[in-house]
Protein backbone atom coordinates (compact mmCIF):
# COMPACT_ATOMS: atom_id res chain seq x y z
CA UNK A 1 0.00 0.00 0.00
CA UNK A 2 1.60 3.52 -1.22
CA UNK A 3 -1.07 5.59 -0.03
CA UNK A 4 -4.35 6.25 1.24
CA UNK A 5 -6.81 8.43 -0.09
CA UNK A 6 -9.90 9.37 1.88
CA UNK A 7 -13.25 11.36 1.45
CA UNK A 8 -15.30 13.03 4.07
CA UNK A 9 -18.88 14.29 4.32
CA UNK A 10 -18.51 15.93 7.80
CA UNK A 11 -18.29 19.26 6.87
CA UNK A 12 -20.71 19.08 3.77
CA UNK A 13 -22.94 17.75 6.57
CA UNK A 14 -22.46 20.26 9.12
CA UNK A 15 -23.40 23.65 6.57
CA UNK A 16 -26.46 21.30 5.77
CA UNK A 17 -27.41 20.89 9.37
CA UNK A 18 -26.15 24.49 10.27
CA UNK A 19 -24.32 22.81 13.09
CA UNK A 20 -20.96 25.09 12.48
CA UNK A 21 -19.34 26.23 15.60
CA UNK A 22 -19.47 30.40 15.56
CA UNK A 23 -16.33 31.71 14.69
CA UNK A 24 -15.20 35.91 14.61
CA UNK A 25 -14.77 37.85 11.03
CA UNK A 26 -13.17 40.53 10.77
CA UNK A 27 -13.24 42.91 7.51
CA UNK A 28 -12.22 45.86 6.03
CA UNK A 29 -13.32 47.73 2.56
CA UNK A 30 -12.49 51.47 2.20
CA UNK A 31 -14.44 53.28 -0.51
CA UNK A 32 -17.09 51.09 -2.52
CA UNK A 33 -19.77 48.31 -1.57
CA UNK A 34 -20.38 48.47 2.10
CA UNK A 35 -18.66 45.23 3.36
CA UNK A 36 -22.35 44.39 6.32
CA UNK A 37 -23.90 42.75 2.74
CA UNK A 38 -21.95 40.12 3.45
CA UNK A 39 -22.03 39.50 6.74
CA UNK A 40 -21.44 35.76 8.11
CA UNK A 41 -23.31 35.78 11.41
CA UNK A 42 -22.92 37.85 14.94
CA UNK A 43 -19.48 38.33 15.70
CA UNK A 44 -18.44 40.41 12.29
CA UNK A 45 -16.78 43.27 12.69
CA UNK A 46 -15.94 46.08 9.50
CA UNK A 47 -12.83 47.82 10.61
CA UNK A 48 -10.92 50.60 9.18
CA UNK A 49 -7.90 50.71 6.94
CA UNK A 50 -8.21 49.82 3.08
CA UNK A 51 -6.06 49.18 -0.05
CA UNK A 52 -6.93 50.12 -3.35
CA UNK A 53 -7.27 47.65 -6.68
CA UNK A 54 -3.20 48.51 -7.56
CA UNK A 55 -2.55 47.12 -4.52
CA UNK A 56 -1.44 50.38 -2.79
CA UNK A 57 -2.40 51.40 0.76
CA UNK A 58 -5.30 54.03 1.16
CA UNK A 59 -5.92 54.16 4.99
CA UNK A 60 -3.83 52.41 7.47
CA UNK A 61 -5.22 49.53 9.70
CA UNK A 62 -6.17 51.25 13.34
CA UNK A 63 -4.38 48.78 15.76
CA UNK A 64 -6.53 49.76 18.76
CA UNK A 65 -9.48 48.98 17.30
CA UNK A 66 -8.41 45.52 16.46
CA UNK A 67 -7.32 44.64 19.83
CA UNK A 68 -10.62 46.07 20.87
CA UNK A 69 -12.62 44.04 18.43
CA UNK A 70 -10.26 40.69 19.61
CA UNK A 71 -11.36 41.69 23.14
CA UNK A 72 -15.21 41.82 22.54
CA UNK A 73 -14.62 38.54 20.41
CA UNK A 74 -12.75 36.75 23.57
CA UNK A 75 -15.55 37.62 25.58
CA UNK A 76 -17.85 36.00 23.46
CA UNK A 77 -16.16 32.67 23.56
CA UNK A 78 -14.79 32.38 19.95
CA UNK A 79 -11.58 30.51 19.35
CA UNK A 80 -11.25 30.83 15.48
CA UNK A 81 -11.36 34.20 13.55
CA UNK A 82 -11.02 34.85 9.76
CA UNK A 83 -9.44 38.23 8.40
CA UNK A 84 -10.63 39.42 4.83
CA UNK A 85 -9.06 43.01 3.26
CA UNK A 86 -10.58 43.82 -0.31
CA UNK A 87 -7.77 43.89 -2.20
CA UNK A 88 -5.97 41.41 -0.01
CA UNK A 89 -4.47 39.55 -3.57
CA UNK A 90 -3.29 42.51 -4.76
CA UNK A 91 -1.53 43.57 -1.23
CA UNK A 92 -1.84 41.16 1.71
CA UNK A 93 0.33 43.26 4.30
CA UNK A 94 -3.61 44.64 6.44
CA UNK A 95 -4.41 41.23 6.59
CA UNK A 96 -0.72 39.82 8.00
CA UNK A 97 -0.75 42.63 10.55
CA UNK A 98 -4.44 42.45 11.52
CA UNK A 99 -3.63 38.16 12.22
CA UNK A 100 -0.04 39.51 14.22
CA UNK A 101 -2.58 41.07 16.50
CA UNK A 102 -4.89 38.12 16.87
CA UNK A 103 -2.83 35.55 17.04
CA UNK A 104 -2.24 35.71 20.59
CA UNK A 105 -5.82 36.21 21.35
CA UNK A 106 -6.81 33.11 19.73
CA UNK A 107 -6.47 29.67 18.30
CA UNK A 108 -6.17 29.66 14.63
CA UNK A 109 -6.72 32.72 12.08
CA UNK A 110 -7.73 32.35 8.38
CA UNK A 111 -6.64 35.16 5.80
CA UNK A 112 -8.25 35.83 2.91
CA UNK A 113 -5.36 35.94 0.79
CA UNK A 114 -4.93 32.55 1.30
CA UNK A 115 -7.97 31.37 -0.45
CA UNK A 116 -7.36 31.69 -4.16
CA UNK A 117 -6.16 34.31 -6.77
CA UNK A 118 -9.41 35.34 -8.35
CA UNK A 119 -11.02 38.65 -6.99
CA UNK A 120 -14.25 38.00 -5.57
CA UNK A 121 -14.38 40.18 -2.19
CA UNK A 122 -18.22 38.30 -1.27
CA UNK A 123 -17.26 35.31 -2.14
CA UNK A 124 -13.73 35.58 -0.32
CA UNK A 125 -15.53 36.48 3.08
CA UNK A 126 -17.64 33.67 2.59
CA UNK A 127 -14.71 30.51 1.97
CA UNK A 128 -12.75 32.74 4.70
CA UNK A 129 -15.72 32.21 6.93
CA UNK A 130 -15.95 28.97 5.63
CA UNK A 131 -12.31 27.75 6.79
CA UNK A 132 -12.53 28.88 10.02
CA UNK A 133 -16.12 27.64 11.45
CA UNK A 134 -15.39 23.85 10.27
CA UNK A 135 -12.01 23.53 11.47
CA UNK A 136 -12.23 22.79 14.51
CA UNK A 137 -14.53 19.59 13.76
CA UNK A 138 -11.87 18.77 10.75
CA UNK A 139 -9.24 19.01 13.33
CA UNK A 140 -11.09 16.17 15.58
CA UNK A 141 -12.06 14.11 11.96
CA UNK A 142 -7.85 14.66 11.15
CA UNK A 143 -6.54 13.67 14.17
CA UNK A 144 -8.50 10.70 14.65
CA UNK A 145 -7.26 8.90 11.48
CA UNK A 146 -3.94 9.70 12.28
CA UNK A 147 -4.57 7.92 15.68
CA UNK A 148 -6.50 4.80 13.79
CA UNK A 149 -3.47 4.81 11.39
CA UNK A 150 -0.75 4.37 13.96
CA UNK A 151 -3.04 2.40 15.96
CA UNK A 152 -2.86 0.20 12.97
CA UNK A 153 0.60 0.30 12.58
CA UNK A 154 0.17 2.01 9.22
CA UNK A 155 2.61 5.06 8.33
CA UNK A 156 2.02 5.68 4.83
CA UNK A 157 0.84 9.79 3.05
CA UNK A 158 -2.97 10.17 3.70
CA UNK A 159 -4.34 11.86 1.03
CA UNK A 160 -8.01 13.44 1.11
CA UNK A 161 -10.35 14.02 -2.21
CA UNK A 162 -11.09 17.96 -2.52
CA UNK A 163 -14.30 18.67 -3.96
CA UNK A 164 -12.86 19.37 -7.69
CA UNK A 165 -11.88 15.41 -7.42
CA UNK A 166 -8.22 16.08 -6.87
CA UNK A 167 -6.59 15.46 -3.71
CA UNK A 168 -4.67 17.10 -1.04
CA UNK A 169 -2.31 15.71 1.41
CA UNK A 170 -4.48 15.75 5.04
CA UNK A 171 -1.85 17.64 6.71
CA UNK A 172 -2.51 20.55 3.97
CA UNK A 173 -6.26 20.37 5.05
CA UNK A 174 -5.36 21.62 8.35
CA UNK A 175 -4.92 24.58 6.64
CA UNK A 176 -7.54 24.80 4.36
CA UNK A 177 -10.37 22.39 5.80
CA UNK A 178 -12.72 24.54 3.80
CA UNK A 179 -11.74 22.37 0.64
CA UNK A 180 -12.79 19.05 2.07
CA UNK A 181 -16.71 20.71 1.84
CA UNK A 182 -18.46 18.57 -0.70
CA UNK A 183 -15.33 15.73 -0.38
CA UNK A 184 -18.34 13.10 0.41
CA UNK A 185 -19.71 13.65 -3.25
CA UNK A 186 -16.64 14.21 -5.31
CA UNK A 187 -15.97 10.07 -4.24
CA UNK A 188 -19.96 9.50 -4.87
CA UNK A 189 -18.98 11.09 -8.34
CA UNK A 190 -15.57 9.66 -9.36
CA UNK A 191 -16.93 6.41 -8.26
CA UNK A 192 -20.04 6.72 -10.62
CA UNK A 193 -17.79 7.43 -13.62
CA UNK A 194 -17.15 3.82 -14.44
CA UNK A 195 -20.78 2.88 -14.67
CA UNK A 196 -22.27 5.94 -16.13
CA UNK A 197 -23.33 5.51 -20.09
CA UNK A 198 -21.24 6.78 -23.20
CA UNK A 199 -22.33 10.02 -25.16
CA UNK A 200 -25.52 10.14 -22.65
CA UNK A 201 -26.74 12.47 -19.66
CA UNK A 202 -27.26 10.76 -16.70
CA UNK A 203 -27.95 11.96 -12.50
CA UNK A 204 -26.12 10.57 -9.55
CA UNK A 205 -27.63 10.32 -6.40
CA UNK A 206 -26.01 9.14 -3.56
CA UNK A 207 -28.65 8.98 -0.40
CA UNK A 208 -26.57 8.54 3.28
CA UNK A 209 -27.83 9.42 6.27
CA UNK A 210 -27.94 13.19 6.21
CA UNK A 211 -27.82 14.15 2.67
CA UNK A 212 -28.93 13.46 -0.67
CA UNK A 213 -26.06 14.73 -3.00
CA UNK A 214 -27.03 14.93 -6.53
CA UNK A 215 -24.68 15.52 -9.75
CA UNK A 216 -24.75 14.98 -13.25
CA UNK A 217 -22.36 13.54 -15.50
CA UNK A 218 -22.20 14.18 -19.53
CA UNK A 219 -20.27 11.36 -21.62
CA UNK A 220 -19.33 9.95 -18.68
CA UNK A 221 -17.50 13.42 -17.46
CA UNK A 222 -18.65 15.61 -14.44
CA UNK A 223 -20.06 19.27 -14.64
CA UNK A 224 -17.49 21.84 -13.07
CA UNK A 225 -18.52 24.67 -11.09
CA UNK A 226 -16.29 27.68 -12.58
CA UNK A 227 -17.07 30.14 -9.75
CA UNK A 228 -16.99 28.07 -6.49
CA UNK A 229 -19.05 26.01 -4.31
CA UNK A 230 -22.42 27.48 -3.16
CA UNK A 231 -24.40 26.16 -0.08
CA UNK A 232 -27.33 28.27 0.94
CA UNK A 233 -26.46 31.51 1.79
CA UNK A 234 -22.43 30.35 0.99
CA UNK A 235 -21.33 31.36 -2.52
CA UNK A 236 -17.23 30.23 -1.95
CA UNK A 237 -13.62 30.23 -4.57
CA UNK A 238 -13.34 26.53 -3.31
CA UNK A 239 -13.19 25.26 -6.85
CA UNK A 240 -15.46 21.99 -7.14
CA UNK A 241 -17.17 19.44 -9.49
CA UNK A 242 -20.82 20.66 -9.63
CA UNK A 243 -23.19 19.02 -7.03
CA UNK A 244 -25.73 19.90 -4.83
CA UNK A 245 -27.00 18.75 -1.14
CA UNK A 246 -30.63 18.19 -0.36
CA UNK A 247 -31.08 17.84 3.98
CA UNK A 248 -32.53 14.68 3.25
CA UNK A 249 -31.34 10.80 3.90
CA UNK A 250 -32.22 7.73 5.76
CA UNK A 251 -31.70 8.99 9.27
CA UNK A 252 -33.42 12.54 9.02
CA UNK A 253 -35.89 13.26 11.91
CA UNK A 254 -39.29 12.52 10.61
CA UNK A 255 -42.11 15.13 12.55
CA UNK A 256 -45.39 16.40 12.36
CA UNK A 257 -45.58 20.28 12.52
CA UNK A 258 -49.19 22.11 11.99
CA UNK A 259 -50.27 18.71 10.85
CA UNK A 260 -48.02 18.21 7.87
CA UNK A 261 -45.21 15.77 7.88
CA UNK A 262 -41.67 17.22 8.07
CA UNK A 263 -38.43 15.01 6.80
CA UNK A 264 -35.16 16.50 7.95
CA UNK A 265 -33.10 18.60 7.57
CA UNK A 266 -31.47 17.61 11.17
CA UNK A 267 -30.20 14.32 11.89
CA UNK A 268 -30.31 12.93 16.00
CA UNK A 269 -28.57 9.60 14.96
CA UNK A 270 -29.52 6.23 13.95
CA UNK A 271 -32.49 5.32 13.04
CA UNK A 272 -35.26 3.84 16.05
CA UNK A 273 -35.15 0.46 14.27
CA UNK A 274 -30.73 0.80 14.97
CA UNK A 275 -31.26 2.22 18.60
CA UNK A 276 -32.13 6.11 17.42
CA UNK A 277 -34.09 8.12 19.81
CA UNK A 278 -36.03 9.95 16.27
CA UNK A 279 -38.38 8.49 13.65
CA UNK A 280 -36.54 8.24 10.29
CA UNK A 281 -37.26 7.49 6.86
CA UNK A 282 -35.23 4.40 7.25
CA UNK A 283 -38.10 3.08 9.79
CA UNK A 284 -40.61 3.87 7.21
CA UNK A 285 -38.65 1.44 5.01
CA UNK A 286 -39.29 -1.06 7.74
CA UNK A 287 -43.04 -0.75 8.24
CA UNK A 288 -43.48 -1.15 4.65
CA UNK A 289 -41.33 -4.52 4.66
CA UNK A 290 -38.38 -3.09 2.51
CA UNK A 291 -35.88 -3.50 4.70
CA UNK A 292 -35.12 -6.48 6.49
CA UNK A 293 -32.97 -5.44 9.03
CA UNK A 294 -32.95 -3.61 12.25
CA UNK A 295 -36.17 -3.77 14.61
CA UNK A 296 -39.85 -3.75 13.35
CA UNK A 297 -40.77 -3.26 16.61
CA UNK A 298 -38.90 0.15 17.24
CA UNK A 299 -39.87 0.90 13.87
CA UNK A 300 -43.07 0.45 14.26
CA UNK A 301 -42.99 2.03 17.72
CA UNK A 302 -41.29 5.29 16.30
CA UNK A 303 -43.83 5.52 12.70
CA UNK A 304 -47.11 4.88 15.29
CA UNK A 305 -46.06 8.22 16.95
CA UNK A 306 -46.12 10.31 13.11
CA UNK A 307 -49.34 8.02 12.31
CA UNK A 308 -50.89 9.28 15.33
CA UNK A 309 -50.79 12.68 14.54
CA UNK A 310 -51.68 12.46 10.55
CA UNK A 311 -54.68 10.59 11.38
CA UNK A 312 -53.22 7.47 9.48
CA UNK A 313 -52.30 4.11 10.01
CA UNK A 314 -48.84 2.95 10.35
CA UNK A 315 -48.80 1.59 6.86
CA UNK A 316 -49.93 4.39 5.71
CA UNK A 317 -47.70 6.50 7.42
CA UNK A 318 -44.86 4.95 6.32
CA UNK A 319 -45.52 5.10 2.24
CA UNK A 320 -46.28 9.07 3.10
CA UNK A 321 -42.94 9.68 4.46
CA UNK A 322 -41.33 7.50 1.43
CA UNK A 323 -43.11 9.24 -1.04
CA UNK A 324 -42.78 12.15 0.48
CA UNK A 325 -38.80 11.34 0.39
CA UNK A 326 -38.83 10.42 -3.26
CA UNK A 327 -40.52 13.44 -4.40
CA UNK A 328 -38.44 15.87 -2.18
CA UNK A 329 -35.11 14.43 -4.31
CA UNK A 330 -36.84 14.54 -7.35
CA UNK A 331 -38.14 18.35 -7.12
CA UNK A 332 -34.24 19.01 -5.79
CA UNK A 333 -32.97 17.11 -8.78
CA UNK A 334 -35.19 19.29 -11.44
CA UNK A 335 -34.66 22.11 -10.05
CA UNK A 336 -30.84 21.67 -10.76
CA UNK A 337 -31.62 20.44 -14.06
CA UNK A 338 -33.20 24.29 -15.03
CA UNK A 339 -31.13 26.02 -12.82
CA UNK A 340 -27.83 24.02 -14.71
CA UNK A 341 -29.53 25.17 -18.20
CA UNK A 342 -29.81 28.69 -17.81
CA UNK A 343 -26.66 29.33 -17.90
CA UNK A 344 -23.25 28.22 -19.66
CA UNK A 345 -22.04 24.41 -19.32
CA UNK A 346 -19.07 23.08 -18.46
CA UNK A 347 -17.31 19.55 -17.54
CA UNK A 348 -14.00 19.45 -15.98
CA UNK A 349 -12.63 18.81 -19.98
CA UNK A 350 -14.73 21.32 -21.95
CA UNK A 351 -17.08 24.22 -22.18
CA UNK A 352 -20.35 23.26 -23.90
CA UNK A 353 -21.53 26.06 -26.04
CA UNK A 354 -25.62 26.07 -25.91
CA UNK A 355 -25.59 22.40 -24.18
CA UNK A 356 -28.55 21.52 -22.71
CA UNK A 357 -28.51 18.00 -20.41
CA UNK A 358 -31.45 15.96 -20.99
CA UNK A 359 -30.98 12.70 -18.38
CA UNK A 360 -31.96 9.61 -19.34
CA UNK A 361 -31.06 7.21 -16.26
CA UNK A 362 -30.47 7.50 -12.87
CA UNK A 363 -27.18 6.29 -10.94
CA UNK A 364 -28.33 5.66 -7.14
CA UNK A 365 -25.65 5.16 -4.37
CA UNK A 366 -25.82 5.15 -0.30
CA UNK A 367 -27.17 2.79 1.97
CA UNK A 368 -30.84 3.18 1.61
CA UNK A 369 -30.20 3.44 -2.60
CA UNK A 370 -31.58 -0.26 -3.46
CA UNK A 371 -34.83 0.78 -1.64
CA UNK A 372 -35.42 4.06 -3.14
CA UNK A 373 -34.32 2.52 -6.91
CA UNK A 374 -37.20 0.40 -6.68
CA UNK A 375 -39.70 3.89 -6.73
Amino acid sequence: MERIVISTTLTTNAIVQQDMNPVGMVVSAGPGIDPEFFRTGEHYYCVSGSINHRGREKAPVNTMEIEDVARKMKKAGLEYVGVVSKFCVRNPSHEILIKRILNKHFKKVFLGHHVSGNLNFPRRIATTHLNAAVFSLHKSFFEAIQDSLRQMGLSIPIHILKADGGTMSLESSISFPGQTVLSGPAASIMGAIPYAPKKQDCIVLDIGGTTTDIAFLVNKAPLLEPMGIQRGSYKSLIRSLQTDSKGIGGDSVVRVKDGELVIGPDRKGPAMAFGGPEPTPTDALVVLGLMPEGSKDKAFGGIHRVALELGLSDAEAADKIFKKCCSIILKKTFEMIDKINSQPVYTVHEFLENYKISPRKILLLGGPAPYFAKR
